[in-house]
């Protein structure tokens, strides 16, 4: 039996209806791409040391440890005892020797010392000619996230695209796809801008 044009128009707009559900529920699932990219930037910009001691600036440098790769923060309590003084205190202080070299081996540039109890690290001012190195190097770590954002905004509207030539969606899902992203972003550029002008306050007063 042959299905009637009503009928056949209410197929095929059930079809479309779900083909655009799926972009929704693709949006949703690559938003956890977005987030894992705000991730990454808090570690970057957490790592890029201002005249103030943070533990940021330690808790995820990798250390070789009973042979895996660990951070610091996973092998170690992180305190800051003085405005300018971070002190980790491994559980296990058979990984003081690893936590020392790891971060020797970071680009913190800074010389840790370590006794029996852990590994200690001084704060130094930093100098005008450091600040300004330092600002540069967050707005180089900002921009690569911004870059990583917009690479999945990108293969998001390319799957549109593709839905759209197989007659999966119609021409105006694009529309609602494009301004739903432009939503996302917003937020997640927001969020890079607060994390920028936080960092930038810290290095030009710490």
């Amino acid at each position: 039996m042959g299905i009637s044009g009503r009928s056949f128009k209410y197929v095929e707009s059930y079809a479309i209806l779900s083909a655009v559900m799926s972009y929704k529920d693709l949006i949703n699932q690559r938003k956890k791409d977005f987030e894992s990219v705000m991730e990454y930037a808090k570690n970057e910009v957490g790592g890029i040391r201002t005249g103030r001691a943070h533990s940021s600036m330690v808790e995820d440098i990798q250390v070789d440890y009973m042979g895996s790769k660990l951070r610091i923060k996973e092998l170690a309590t992180i305190n800051t005892p003085e405005p300018r003084v971070i002190f980790i205190q491994p559980w296990d202080k058979g990984a003081i020797p690893a936590i020392e070299k790891g971060i020797k081996d970071s680009s913190l540039g800074l010389n840790p010392m370590s006794d029996s109890n852990g590994v200690r690290l001084s704060i130094p001012p930093l100098t005008e000619e450091r600040r300004k190195e330092f600002i540069r190097l967050l707005h180089q770590k900002v921009e690569e996230s911004r870059i990583r954002a917009r690479q999945i905004r990108e293969d998001i509207i390319k799957k549109v695209q593709g839905e759209i030539r197989e007659k999966k969606a119609r021409d105006d899902d694009m529309f609602k796809a494009k301004e739903e992203m432009q939503k996302v972003m917003d937020d997640f550029n927001k969020k890079l801008d607060e994390m920028m002008k936080k960092k930038e306050q810290d290095l030009m007063t710490g």
